[in-house]
């Protein structure tokens, strides 16, 4: 047995070593999930199993890139290097280029990123005379995407009454045509967005059989790195990849599935025995990362979702200090208490700064935190900025880039005909670009091919564009004998940007230039590394024999401008995030936070509405994963963490009464040392804080015992009219108005498709959910900010389901209806109340019990 296997421990081996059946490995945090997924792969390869023949998928290069150095380091790079392993983008957009003549794509398409995708949509929403008020480009490209994250194409759109209507509902009825332009137009410029290289590979595997059976073939093994956070696009692929052989490897956990707003399906994981029957499970409890008070209080607080896969982490690490929790009175004192606190524990513990880190749940909090940060001189810095390829001045040469690979990219054609200034306005851009529409083709096209007199340019402007396809052509026929290094710097000289910001030598001149060179450096990284390969390549020859046309990652030449742009274009967030190793305190979001672990972690402002977010609590979905997020936030400590509240908060120009998050009171007291004091039982009957608080709390609910300062609450901490606002007619307070308000619009939000359509099962634990395995011809569902839709897949694959569009008025409804509702299922209505300004509904599912409704936002279909 070797050395890397017996260092592991008995869950983790077994993971290891049983590699030829499906398995899902459900890794808690800290347990070592990159290390059994390496060492499953390395075991694969001493067993005899062909490099060639594994595909291991991830979400970022840079976790591609720390397993394939751990592989090489196992067994060698000799057979490592012939593993097809990267994202699932870049392992499929290299598919689709070696395929792109099946789906009339030229080899070299651009690949989008979001920017540009949106500047797309801006472009069509200006040609349709739309208001970009009403039709927010962010918005339209939201949408577009999660619709392709659904298989969902323009034509499938189209035909969807459902989804139509919901559009006109929204007061956007021409986003479909916007969607129907916007694919054209990629198409025309020969180019895909993110979501286009999923969707895409999926109408490839599906139109072309004998493409699909050939990757089948090849990949007979498949493994999948954090699948908790799969789309529905990413679930069918692999779904399809495996259709024969079935031997798949999951790796994930459900408990840190956190980016459903991205249209990621927990359902993925948590029915994946349905999936792959007879598939092993191993669970990976040890926890090698926190203290066992930290294990033990996110295991007390995660333990409350019913949709999950039971696990029982643990740590066999020290005991631990309890759980820090401060409460302040305004959010600017919990800043400073924050910043006291931090400032302690680095100074009594010899820590670094940059093993601290502020986690909170939206961006906006950082404001205050920084301010307090700032006024005690300790440094920080900000995780999630401005990525360095979203810089003008890269995405500017990029773009120079983008068009001598590929002249019909009319984006980067718009961005750069006149920078530097050359002379050429929106005048003459919208002649070219209406003569390019007149005669259907590219910018480009129309400048380079069309007779002058068809652009209706002026002699001055006619020369100056003259002068600019010049330079792309000469830049363009230089590729043939120019190395990439080299030519990134000729077009970044040719073009004039170097020149531009040397002439201006100023302060962020000179910054824009050290990034062009950065720029420019990575392009002779990219060459020194594909050195390599070729040398390594012919070191050991024997390696790549056998192998079948298209596999492993053979090289035969120095690397070129298309190559290299892919590379970048790939790039995930995570990838583009450049180290920051100056010794700083970490600010940053919960979400920016998973997988990361600092020593000592603040998780501020853990309150209602806030912590959980207001949006995630409209449904026990949105519930369980601000429970995940939270749980995400709390093993990230290592070593300490400290939790805290402000009483209240500054909103839009008035202070708020806050009430401490559940979370708080979801954690075992045992685990918690409070830092405040709350009226209580004196010694020898004590009982914990938080707790008492919850029972007082009730109390006054029930008119038991006069209200605190926190005033009434109705879901264990505080509200009523004490909440903040002045109270109504009603009773209520103005803040509790805005809350119902917005809780009831937040339930109003995409859902996940559910193959077979129909109502789901009632929640309870996934020991126990029976989920339908998904066949051909089955239905999927989502849903947006408005009616519950039906969404036709990929045409062929998954048919409408049934739609049912919401109820008019309040008089439609009456007891002893029979309805139903598209996550409850079928129930009865057993009570019809007057509400202020509804009529609330008390129904009885068959499955999910009892439920009280608004019927404004029920969306409850009658059918008897």
């Amino acid at each position: 047995m070797s050395d890397y296997i017996k260092n592991l421990n008995e869950a983790q081996r077994a993971a290891v070593v049983h590699f030829e059946k499906p398995s899902l490995i459900v890794a808690g945090a800290g347990s070592g999930k990159t290390r059994v997924l390496t060492c499953r792969i390395a075991y694969m390869l001493e067993q005899g199993v062909a490099p060639h023949t594994i595909l291991a998928l991830t979400f970022t290069n840079k976790a591609a890139a720390e397993m394939r150095e751990r592989i090489a380091a196992l067994v060698g790079q000799a057979r490592s290097r012939y593993i097809w392993m990267g994202t699932f983008h870049s392992i499929f957009s290299r598919i689709l280029r070696a395929e792109a003549a099946s789906l009339g794509y030229p080899q070299s398409f651009t690949i989008y990123d979001t920017a540009d995708s949106r500047n797309v949509i801006k472009t069509i929403v200006r040609e349709l005379s739309l208001s970009d008020e009403t039709y927010k480009p962010a918005a339209i490209q939201a949408r577009i995407s999660l619709a392709k994250n659904n298989l969902v194409t323009p034509e499938a759109y189209e035909a969807n009454a459902a989804l139509v209507g919901e559009d006109r509902e929204r007061k956007v009825p021409q986003l479909c045509e916007i969607y129907k332009r916007y694919a054209a137009r990629c198409r025309e410029y020969g180019a895909m967005d993110f979501d286009d290289l999923l969707l895409n590979i999926n109408i490839l595997f599906r139109d072309f059989p004998q493409v699909l059976a050939k990757y089948q073939q090849m990949f007979r093994y498949i493994l999948v790195d954090e699948y908790q956070d799969t789309n529905y696009a990413q679930y069918i692929i692999i779904r399809r990849l495996a259709q024969h052989h079935s031997n798949v490897c999951v790796v994930g956990d459900d408990a840190q599935s956190i980016y459903s707003f991205r249209g990621a399906k927990i359902e993925n994981i948590l029915r994946f025995r349905n999936d792959f029957p007879g598939a092993e499970i191993f669970k990976l409890e040890q926890n090698y990362r926190s203290t066992q008070t930290i294990v033990n209080a996110a295991n007390s607080v995660i333990g409350k979702n019913r949709n999950q896969i039971r696990k029982e982490s643990f740590s066999e690490g020290a005991k631990g200090e309890a759980i820090k929790v401060l409460k302040a009175y305004t959010d600017q004192e919990e800043a400073s208490l924050v910043a006291d606190e931090l400032r302690a524990r680095v100074r009594d513990s010899g820590a670094d700064w940059s093993e601290a880190a502020l986690l909170y749940r939206t961006n906006m909090q950082s404001r205050v935190m920084e301010e307090a940060l700032r006024r005690r001189g300790i440094p920080y810095k900000i995780y999630g900025g401005l990525s360095f390829y979203q810089r003008k001045e890269v995405k500017d040469l990029i773009a120079y880039i983008r068009l001598v690979v590929n002249p019909k990219d009319d984006e980067a054609f718009r961005r750069i005909v006149n920078y530097p200034a050359r002379g050429i306005g929106d005048v003459t851009l919208n002649r070219i670009g209406e003569a390019a529409a007149a005669h259907g083709v590219s910018l480009w096209e129309a400048v380079s091919m069309l007779p002058a007199d068809d652009l209706a340019l002026k002699s001055g402007a006619g020369r100056k564009v003259g002068e600019f396809v010049e330079l792309i052509r000469s830049l363009s026929l230089m590729r043939a004998t120019t190395g990439l290094y080299d030519m990134g710097l000729e077009i970044a000289a040719r073009s004039g940007i170097i020149g531009l910001y040397k002439m201006e030598n100023t302060p962020e001149a000179m910054s824009a230039l050290d990034n062009i060179q950065e720029l420019l450096n990575s392009m002779k990284t990219f060459e020194e590394q594909r050195e390599e390969e070729l040398r390594m390549q012919e070191s050991s020859p024997e390696e790549a024999e056998g192998l079948p046309e298209g596999a492993g990652v053979q090289v035969s030449g120095p690397p070129t401008l298309e190559e290299w742009l892919q590379n970048v274009a790939l790039l995930t967030d995570a990838d583009n995030e450049k180290p920051d190793e100056r010794n700083k305190v970490t600010l940053m979001t919960v979400h920016s936070a998973k997988g990361l672990e600092f020593r000592f972690v603040f998780i501020v402002g853990l309150e209602e509405n806030l912590f959980p977010n207001l949006m995630g609590m409209g449904t026990l979905e949105g519930l369980e994963e601000e429970r995940r997020l939270f749980y995400v936030a709390l093993t990230r400590a290592k070593e300490a963490a400290v939790l805290t509240f402000s009483e209240t908060r500054f909103k839009w120009g008035n202070t708020e009464f806050c009430r401490p998050s559940r979370f708080l009171s979801e954690i075992d007291p045992k685990y918690l040392d409070i830092a405040f004091d709350l009226e209580g039982p004196g010694e020898g009957g004590e009982e914990h804080p938080v707790e008492g608080a919850r029972r007082r709390f009730a109390e006054r609910e029930s008119g038991g015992a006069p209200a605190g300062r926190y005033g009434a609450s109705r879901e264990g901490y505080g509200g009523g009219a004490a909440r903040g606002g002045y109270a109504g007619r009603d009773g209520r307070s103005s803040a509790d108005r805005e809350y119902n308000t917005q809780r009831g619009e937040a339930a109003r939000r995409w859902v996940s498709p559910r193959p077979g359509g129909g109502s789901p099962a009632a929640p309870r634990p996934v020991e126990r959910v029976e989920v339908p395995r998904p066949q051909v011809g089955e239905g999927t569902r989502f849903r947006s900010m408005g009616v519950r839709a039906a969404s036709p897949a990929v045409e062929g694959d998954v048919p409408p389901s049934r739609f049912s569009a919401p109820s008019s008025g309040t008089a439609a409804y009456a007891e002893g209806m029979t309805v139903e509702h598209g996550k409850f299922g079928r129930g009865r209505i057993v009570a019809v109340e007057r509400a202020s300004d509804d009529v609330k509904l008390v129904v009885e599912f068959d499955g999910a019990g009892r439920k009280t409704l608004l019927s404004k936002f029920a969306r409850l279909t009658v059918i008897g």
